[in-house]
Parts: C-alpha cells; sequence; structure tokens
C-alpha cells in the first residue's frame, strides 16, 4: 500500500471499506454529503493534498475511473443526465480534507431550476454570464 496518514480519513485503512470501485492508484467512494443521489469521490491511495500534486499515473487512472464511473451511473440510473466533475483545491476553494479527490456529481433534468453557468455556481454571483 501507499504511503498514508493516519490521521486521515480518506488514507488507508480508514477508508477501506467505504470503496466501491478502483482502478490502478485510485479508489471511489460515496461522498459522506452528497450533492446530489450518486455523488461519489475518487481518491488517490497515496495521501497527497491536490490534483496538483498527483503524479502522472495518478492522473490518468483518476480520469479512466471517472469514466467507468460513468458509464456504471448511466446504466443503473436512467434519471441520471449530465455531471458536475470538480476538484477544490485549498481551504480557499472549499477543500476541507486536504488529501487529493475528485467529486463526481450525478446531474438530472429539473434537480435545479436553473442550471447555466454549472460549476460557476462555486461563486453564486458569477453563475450567470
Amino acid at each position: 500500500m501507499n504511503k498514508s496518514n493516519s490521521k486521515c480519513p480518506f488514507c488507508f485503512p480508514q477508508i477501506e471499506s467505504a470503496i466501491i470501485e478502483s482502478f490502478g492508484s485510485v479508489v471511489a467512494v460515496k461522498d459522506k454529503y452528497p450533492a446530489s443521489d450518486g455523488h461519489l469521490l475518487v481518491i488517490t491511495k497515496r495521501h497527497t493534498t491536490d490534483i496538483f500534486t498527483m503524479t502522472e499515473t495518478e492522473k490518468q487512472d483518476a480520469l479512466k475511473l471517472i469514466m467507468i464511473l460513468k458509464e456504471n451511473i448511466m446504466r443503473d440510473d436512467l434519471s441520471v443526465t449530465g455531471f458536475n466533475v470538480g476538484i477544490n483545491c485549498g481551504a480557499s476553494a472549499g477543500q476541507t480534507i486536504m488529501h487529493a479527490h475528485i467529486h463526481m456529481i450525478p446531474r438530472r433534468d429539473g434537480d435545479v431550476s436553473n442550471p447555466e453557468g454549472g460549476i460557476r455556481g462555486a461563486i453564486p454571483n458569477r453563475m450567470s454570464y
């Protein structure tokens, strides 16, 4: 197993029992505070801070796992019509666990009144353009 931090909730063995899928150097778990039904996190096995400190292999594995998860979700939940895929890097960007992870949030038609702007909603007055 890769280097871990015993105080990090996303490190092994803390995360091990929650893993629903894995690929190479990354794993997927359900988000404990989901933004939508099916919200998942893709997490590096190695303890590292964010996407900027991930290795090229970790980035490639994360993208591959995101594609696998997308196919699984679209097959199993016909109500899903889109996704928000995002990464918070640093406390000022909303990162609360300083271990690299990618949010994969399934979206459904009508789940919000106006989804235009998508991820731009992280800064509410910049969502519309």
